[in-house]
């Protein structure tokens, strides 16, 4: 089953249920560095009100993002959403190869230093499939 949650010119957010839940975030275009903290806490917020185990980062339309806020998301997001039950964190990588490398690097810097599984995907379904539990 899916439920939008939120959607905004530069995101969209969707609830996803499959043996656990899992939320979307699906980014379209370059987003100022205040608009991206704003939206990205949202995401958190609304994980944990949805009690999601799994999330999608769905990158593949996002534009560049600076370095610092890719540095925010990896220490101060991602041990958010560890704290809060995040397990499954699935990427669809974005297609600007700035974007690519920048975001790339933080999730992994944050695989290798958090507890929670991070796997690339090309497919969405299989990414969304994955990060509910229906699939290993």
């Amino acid at each position: 089953m899916m439920q939008r949650l939120v959607s905004y010119p530069y995101l969209e957010l969707t609830l996803h249920d499959g043996a656990g839940r899992a939320l979307e975030a699906r980014w379209n275009g370059v987003i100022a560095p205040a608009a991206l903290r704003r939206a990205t806490l949202e995401c958190v917020t609304l994980a944990r009100a949805h009690g999601v185990t799994g999330w999608v980062a769905d990158d593949r339309r996002l534009g560049p993002v600076a370095p610092r806020d890719l540095a925010w998301i990896a220490t101060y997001v991602f041990p958010l959403l560890i704290k809060w039950g995040v397990r499954r964190f699935a990427r669809l990588e974005a297609v600007d190869p700035r974007s690519q490398r920048g975001l790339a690097l933080a999730q992994e810097m944050a695989a290798h230093t958090l507890p929670f599984a991070l796997r690339s995907f090309t497919d969405p379904h299989e990414a969304r499939a994955w990060a509910c539990g229906d699939i290993l």
